[in-house]
């Protein structure tokens, strides 16, 4: 297959990962020993790249990497769960960058940090008291940012553990969680071009949106475990997706090897069914990251919770290893149109 570039936040420092054959790798490190939580690449640029980190904020690069800037002085938290790059929302030639804090609040800033944007009334929905991280229950994060494929005003936020959150407005007014999403949101996608469609991955399941969130059905059949993690859509198919997924947190998150992992697939209206192929069953270490390719249709990568990268290019028939082996991996994105 062609070469790729992915960027990984590793726990440590930020991974990018370049293969020109999908088979070696090269890895090059940045940010590190700043706790790197989360990755995102701008899907129009991808030399800029987003990175939060666990207690020192969010950091960018312009240079693919290479360089970073601390953008969040101004905000008002630095423990940064979660970052996402709008494809749809710019200003003078730049992609809108969110950021997502514990506690669970969330930033927008469309000049490269220079100055921020606060959305008060996210915090304030009527379920807000209800909102708790388990391990530590006086406080919650916003675990995930998706905005929309193609509709700049509409963003999805995924609070854990709260719920999946939409904003028709830019962020000015917030929708609280609605019936058939789950409360404990891990991961949340939209599908590039089909964007009515929006999946979740939550602590209790699996959900879908047909209708860009204003609706939810649960959508578990065919999984025997349904702590969920990770997710992924094909870009070609809205039909084609897969989700990883465990028995629960304490096996999910060991780092024992006995996480039992599995990887699912759904293809329309057919339950989940494993995924096999040459993986181990159940995987020892969990799945943390599902990564589709934009352009590549049947392609889903694994990044796992010890850092290898898994690769299949057949819709998950099968799978290999990429060359890499990271010291541990909690996303993963794509630097496309290199």
């Amino acid at each position: 297959m062609d070469g790729f570039r992915l960027f990984a936040a590793t726990g440590d420092a930020v991974a990018r990962i370049d293969t020109k054959d999908g088979n070696k790798c090269t890895v090059d490190y940045s940010l590190e020993r700043m706790k790197v939580q989360c990755v995102a690449v701008d899907p129009h640029d991808p030399e800029r790249v987003v990175a939060g980190t666990d207690d020192d904020g969010v950091f960018l690069s312009t240079d693919g990497g290479a360089s970073w800037d601390f953008i969040g002085e101004a905000l008002q938290h630095r423990r940064t769960p979660s970052v996402a790059i709008s494809a749809a929302r710019q200003t003078n030639g730049k992609s809108a960058i969110y950021v997502g804090t514990e506690p669970s609040r969330l930033y927008r800033t469309e000049d490269d940090g220079q100055t921020w944007e606060d959305f008060p009334e996210l915090p304030a929905l009527p379920s807000s008291d209800t909102w708790s991280f388990p391990p530590r229950p006086w406080t919650h994060h916003t675990r995930w940012i998706t905005p929309h494929a193609s509709n700049p005003d509409i963003i999805y936020v995924g609070i854990e553990l709260g719920g999946v959150m939409r904003s028709l407005d830019g962020g000015a007014s917030w929708e609280d969680r609605k019936p058939g999403a789950y409360t404990d949101s891990h991961a949340i996608r939209v599908h590039p071009s089909a964007t009515e469609r929006v999946y979740e991955a939550a602590g209790q399941g699996v959900a879908m949106s047909a209708d860009e969130g204003a609706s939810w059905t649960p959508v578990d059949e065919g999984m025997d475990r349904h702590y969920c993690w990770g997710i992924a859509v094909d870009p070609g198919d809205p039909d084609l997706w897969y989700v990883s997924a465990s028995f629960g947190a304490r096996y999910a998150h060991a780092r024992n090897g006995n996480a039992q992992g599995q990887i699912y697939r759904k293809r329309g209206a057919a339950p989940f069914e494993l995924l096999n192929g040459a993986l181990d069953n159940p995987l020892a270490y969990m799945p943390y990251s599902l990564l589709t390719l934009r352009d590549r249709p049947g392609v889903i990568l694994a990044g796992m919770q010890h850092g290898e990268v898994l690769l299949s290019e057949d819709a998950g028939d099968s799978w290999r290893r990429l060359g890499v082996s990271l010291p541990g991996l909690l996303q993963l994105d794509e630097a496309a149109g290199l």
